[in-house]
């Protein structure tokens, strides 16, 4: 295992250095949401970045010895915002690598300025147009997407017998998991009967509950379960109300798929619940998240969650990336090294498939089971819906469709 000063890394930013004096550097400009509804998920992303690095280069900070600067940008969730960020970053920065953002609405809008300045994007939204209608050749993404979600989320409770109604956000994240949890779901031999979305901002989920109870109730042919999945993001969201209004009472369960551990602390009303998710940090073995989970609890003392992860593992990618085209940052180069490209994560082994520069990867069935906990969070101890291992569902039992059309 790899061990060296676990304090904060001085990145060429940090020091004070001008893009001139800093010339040789590797400039990754970081433009996401760190403000806003999904500021929680930036900042884990930022640290698994970090952290990401620091393991990749053995505390170098440098990659072919090239040191790497980290310009962090905060696009506020809005879309113009960030799509002049980007524009800034390749512009006036001389960014090789814009990283961001979080909010997939935000990441669409900023696609099109990677192409305009031919550089590399590294999207971190979640939407299936991310590297399906709207992706350019410029845009690799290494977090999961919309489809992977759903369908691993399929593979997890679907079969013949099954029914399910879905409720999601009335945005491309929603929309977009809806319909490849549906796909997915009818491969598996499921059915969706109903399908319910809502604003973004939504608080009041009373009218919208009793819609799906009535979806399901009646629907006959369901003998292997009736089930309402939900794809929510951000910090309120309609699951406590469902279970508030008993749905066991139609014998109907709730199914989703993972998230933070600040939204799983909301879990522990959902015992038994299942579901896949990307990461959690206890369902995995291997020596690159032994590590990661050491190291972040001796850092933050907590645990390592969802999206520090996903930082963690777009660092590797970069970082293998950039050492596999002989340390060269321009645009070409690096899109020959990421196409293909095979690289260890804390999730294991990760591959970038060259159709449409998604990462493919393992994800995790999980079982909620009911724990008080002291290690997830610094400051609290929490009861927490944990989100137990049920399989490890590979990444090629997974059929991701490729939506570029190209």
């Amino acid at each position: 295992m790899k061990r060296f000063l676990t304090g904060a890394v001085l990145t060429a930013a940090a020091l004070g250095f001008s893009v001139a004096q800093a010339s040789d550097s590797i400039r990754i400009a970081h433009v996401t949401g760190f403000t806003g509804a999904l500021e929680a998920y930036a900042k884990q992303l930022s640290d698994g970045m970090q952290m990401g690095f620091e393991y990749a280069t053995d505390g170098t900070m440098e990659i072919e010895g090239r040191p790497i600067e980290i310009i962090n940008k905060d696009d506020q969730m809005n879309p113009a915002r960030a799509r002049a960020l980007a524009e800034e970053a390749y512009a006036e920065d001389d960014a090789h690598i814009v990283v961001g953002s979080i909010a997939s609405g935000v990441a669409l809008a900023m696609l099109p300025i990677a192409e305009e300045y031919e550089r590399i994007m590294m999207p971190e939204g979640v939407a299936d147009a991310i590297t399906g209608a709207e992706w350019n050749r410029y845009v690799f993404r290494i977090g999961r997407n919309s489809s992977q979600d759903a369908v691993s989320n399929a593979v997890a409770i679907g079969q013949e017998g099954v029914c399910v109604s879905t409720i999601a956000q009335d945005y491309a994240f929603g929309r977009d998991g809806v319909a490849a949890y549906k796909e997915a779901l009818e491969n598996e031999g499921g059915r969706i009967v109903h399908e319910e979305y809502l604003p973004t901002d939504a608080t009041d989920f009373t009218a919208a509950a009793n819609r799906l109870f009535d979806s399901l109730r009646n629907v006959e042919g369901c003998d292997e379960g009736k089930y309402i999945f939900g794809i929510w993001a951000g910090a309120t969201n309609p699951f406590g109300r469902i279970q508030d209004l008993d749905p066991e009472r139609f014998g109907i369960r709730l199914a989703t798929g993972g998230n933070i551990m600040p939204a799983l602390v909301g879990y522990s009303a959902f015992p038994d619940m299942e579901g896949a998710t990307f990461y959690y940090f206890e369902a995995i073995d291997n020596p690159i998240n032994d590590w990661f989970v050491e190291q972040h609890f001796e850092r933050f003392n907590a645990a390592p969650d969802f999206f520090t992860a996903q930082g963690f593992a777009q660092a590797m990618a970069i970082t293998e990336a950039i050492r596999k085209s002989g340390g060269s940052t321009d645009a070409e180069d690096l899109i020959e090294a990421f196409r293909g490209l095979t690289f260890d994560t804390p999730k294991g082994e990760m591959q970038i498939r060259p159709e449409d520069h998604q990462a493919m990867q393992d994800m995790y069935h999980f079982r909620i089971a009911v724990e008080e906990r002291d290690d997830w969070f610094a400051d609290r101890t929490v009861t927490a819906g944990v989100p137990k291992l049920i399989r490890r569902i590979d990444k090629d039992e997974m059929d991701i469709p490729v939506r570029n059309g190209r």
